[in-house]
């Protein structure tokens, strides 16, 4: 970990809840692991693990995580979300939005993927979110938030494997991106949208008008089957509806693969 004057010191947010203090590891195995340790440590909650390298990051249903050194943006935020358990899959779409919000300032065309990825207005990834909830009773009383995004990292430096799916901030914009500053405005919007979120101010609305899955022809897969048809909402608990030949199917949780996107006007 560093010790020494660091450029990543620029996004600390001293008082706020969340960034008040910025861990920096070279190389770490999982910025989520981490962060999950320093729950029981004072000061803990609320700050932010970053990871140059990270060499066993992880994705939603046991996906890894690929990331060069330097290039991108890896880090992890413990938490305290103040909301009940059956409120909690709110969460998730606001950080989505936290995160879009920070990406869409440099490149409006960014949009969400349900549930929550980011991704360029070809589709292609540009990052995701990982978030690990720990409930007591009825209470949400713990969250590890991951956010892996493609910041630096071009189109003609990764994997053939990933390059067909994949892309960049830096690619959209054709120039670098300050990391740092992403960081910041990343961390901005997600004490924002916590706050919100915790004094009942549903994310759906907003979260619906970003989502470029609604009105897309969509196969999901989920542990139980394959679910096949048009997307038309996020319901009032999260799930994504799907309307089906044999009429709507909520889902609320899967792999969604975009069979053929609604042209936007």
């Amino acid at each position: 970990m560093r010790d020494a004057v660091d450029p990543w010191t620029a996004a600390v947010r001293l008082h706020a809840r969340i960034g008040h203090a910025i861990e920096v590891h070279e190389r770490i195995g999982s910025t989520n692991d981490r962060a999950r340790d320093l729950f029981v440590m004072p000061g803990g909650p609320g700050s932010v693990v970053i990871a140059e390298e990270q060499v066993a990051g992880r994705g939603r249903r046991g996906r890894t995580w690929q990331s060069p050194p330097g290039r991108n943006l890896t880090f992890s935020v413990p938490m305290h979300p103040r909301l009940a358990a059956v409120d909690g899959w709110q969460l998730g779409l606001a950080v989505g939005l936290a995160v879009h919000g920070a990406c869409a300032a440099l490149d409006p065309s960014v949009a969400l993927k349900w549930p929550n990825d980011l991704v360029a207005s070809d589709g292609r990834k540009l990052g995701g979110l990982l978030i690990e909830t720990v409930i007591d009773g009825e209470r949400l009383s713990g969250a590890v938030v991951g956010i892996g995004l493609n910041v630096n990292w071009r189109h003609d430096e990764m994997p053939a494997e990933l390059a067909a799916f994949a892309t960049s901030l830096a690619d959209l914009l054709g120039a670098d991106v300050d990391r740092v500053a992403l960081l910041r405005s990343v961390l901005d919007g997600l004490e924002r949208e916590l706050a919100a979120v915790e004094a009942g101010w549903s994310p759906l609305v907003r979260y619906r008008a970003v989502c470029e899955t609604l009105g897309a022809f969509v196969s999901v897969e989920t542990q139980a089957a394959r679910v096949e048809g048009r997307a038309v909402e996020v319901d009032d608990t999260g799930a994504l509806v799907v309307e089906t030949s044999a009429g709507r199917v909520p889902v609320s949780g899967g792999n969604v693969e975009m069979v053929r996107r609604m042209v936007r006007a």
